[in-house]
């Protein structure tokens, strides 16, 4: 086998076990291999060879006729410290909102056209939401990812808008231009919101967590139902607290 055609193989391997470890989804217990070639479009064959691989390995585990995640995936996650550190040092800040509120808060970092959560506190008076740490939101659609887009680079907003803007919920924005005007406000305001584009009933505000450079690193934000929070209440409060966090940042 040449250098190239060992390259493509490696590659190939690689993309079907991340489809195996990753095609699983909150709410998932064990998966048998049917379903796992199901929704990974490959082969029960390969279905079944990976998955012993996996289980070998430690990433998978049996359980009855299926595999689950195993704990080893869990002790890997934690060990990915690139985040952990604005993690530890947001945690007081978002405790506090929660408190203060009794409301949900989040924070997520934009990881191409998504969010992803890095911390949820939730509200005993919040809504369910579905939300959950690891989980992923189209940015357009959230107030913390058109917080971080209004602080980002053109490029990644264009990325963002090329990608289209799909409808999450009937009040989610879709349309380019307006999206590009609630994010130059974001920019003059330092806020952002979402009201009830991710889900009806549900409103929130956020605020970036910016760098030296003034482009943002991540965003925090504050959830509630539409009929009990006051977006322009608690929007100064949510503000407050990106920006003290932001100075606490390297």
């Amino acid at each position: 086998m040449c250098p190239a055609d060992r390259n493509d193989s490696d590659a190939s391997t690689a993309a079907r076990l991340a489809a195996l470890l990753t095609t699983f989804s909150p709410g998932d217990d064990a998966l048998g291999v049917s379903e796992l070639a199901r929704r990974t479009g490959l082969p029960k064959s390969s279905v079944h060879r990976l998955t012993g691989h996996l289980v070998t390995q430690g990433l998978l585990e049996r359980s009855g006729t299926g595999v689950r995640l195993a704990l080893k995936l869990f002790e890997i996650g934690q060990l990915a410290v690139r985040q952990r550190g604005l993690v530890d040092a947001a945690r007081p800040y978002l405790e506090d909102l929660r408190e203060a509120t009794r409301n949900t808060v989040h924070l997520a970092v934009l990881e191409g056209t998504e969010v992803v959560y890095l911390d949820i506190l939730r509200g005993p008076d919040a809504p369910a939401l579905p939300s959950r740490v690891g989980g992923r939101f189209p940015a357009h659609a959230t107030a913390v990812g058109k917080a971080i887009l209004a602080f980002s680079p053109q490029s990644t907003v264009d990325a963002v808008l090329a990608a289209g803007l799909p409808r999450v919920s009937e009040r989610t924005v879709t349309a380019p231009g307006i999206l590009r005007r609630q994010l130059a406000r974001v920019r003059e305001e330092g806020l952002a919101y979402d009201r009830e584009e991710s889900g009806l009933g549900v409103v929130c505000a956020a605020s970036p967590l910016r760098g030296a450079d003034g482009t943002a690193r991540a965003a925090l934000s504050l959830s509630g139902w539409t009929n009990r929070l006051r977006l322009d209440r608690v929007a100064p409060a949510v503000r407050t607290a990106a920006l003290a966090l932001s100075r606490t940042l390297p």
